[in-house]
């Protein structure tokens, strides 16, 4: 398995290590991850600079990524194999998107924005943009993420709409190939659409449907549960949800999201705003009666 952990030169850049880490520690010995530490320079690299300012001003960016991307590196265990590089890109986001497709890759994983409030997120540019057309998975740590000794628990938000399967297959083999237990939650907001015309009854009864199909997938490997929230917002439902502190939550892409892409929708924007735990949001990939043999875990 491969991650590609964006490199930023602040704090959100040691909080995308620490995600990346916890979630390389909890995987399988069967499957190593590999961590490719990537740092993105804004432009053209110096020796493509239409001008002498310019090549200089790139001359001095790149001087002091490799200076931060040394140290940067010595904070992932010799036990997990690690590689760093500076790109040059247009932005951020494209130069990680490029790094992420130039070979096969699991996972994109990225902090959140540097002024968002503690245990938090506030999304930046960079994960907006990764948001709505990565085509690889997109991990996001919360402001202030600290790592624990490894995953705990895998959680997947499912809603009732078609599509909702892709995200579930995702987290049953995610949660087999981190050995953890997979939690599956419901959330009922009275300000959502959905909320609206669905019953909590015919949401726990959707739950269960989810939770039998789960149970049947992993067979003995890990523990499913279910859990049904609800409350007057997304926001409160969430609130009212215990979170462990080695959780991850994991969620589709929207239904306006293109094959193959990432799309947050309106929903996952709320959860997004509001979850004290890093979000792994997944692209819309094809059903799995489609394709039942892929590997698509993170």
């Amino acid at each position: 398995m491969r991650y590609v952990v964006g490199i930023t030169m602040d704090r959100r850049g040691r909080e995308a290590i620490s995600l990346a880490l916890t979630l390389a520690q909890s995987t399988l010995p069967s499957h190593p991850v590999e961590l490719d530490l990537v740092h993105v320079i804004r432009g053209a690299p110096p020796e493509q600079a239409s001008s002498k300012p310019e090549r200089e001003y790139q001359k001095l960016c790149l001087e002091e990524a490799q200076q931060w991307m040394a140290k940067t590196h010595d904070l992932v265990p010799k036990a997990i194999r690690s590689t760093t590089s500076i790109h040059f890109a247009d932005s951020m986001a494209q130069g990680l998107i490029d790094n992420a497709t130039a070979r096969p890759c699991d996972l994109i994983v990225v902090g959140a924005a540097s002024h968002g409030p503690l245990r938090r997120f506030t999304v930046g540019s960079v994960a907006n943009a990764l948001l709505h057309a990565s085509p690889i998975p997109v991990a996001l740590a919360p402001s202030g993420y600290l790592p624990p000794s490894r995953l705990s628990r895998l959680t997947c938000a499912l809603g009732m709409r078609p599509g909702a399967e892709v995200a579930l297959n995702v987290a049953i083999q995610s949660s087999v190939r981190h050995d953890v237990p997979l939690r599956l939650i419901s959330l009922l907001g009275l300000d959502s659409r959905s909320g609206a015309t669905e019953s909590s009854e015919t949401a726990r009864a959707h739950a269960k449907q989810l939770l039998l199909h789960a149970s049947q997938s992993v067979a003995d490997a890990t523990e499913v549960m279910v859990d049904v929230a609800h409350g007057r917002s997304i926001e409160s439902a969430i609130d009212k949800l215990t979170w462990d502190e080695g959780e991850v939550v994991l969620i589709g892409s929207s239904r306006l999201a293109s094959n193959q892409s990432i799309f947050l929708g309106t929903t996952a924007n709320k959860m997004l705003r509001s979850l004290p735990v890093p979000m792994v949001v997944v692209p819309r990939y094809p059903a799995p009666e489609t394709a039942p043999d892929k590997d698509l875990s993170i």
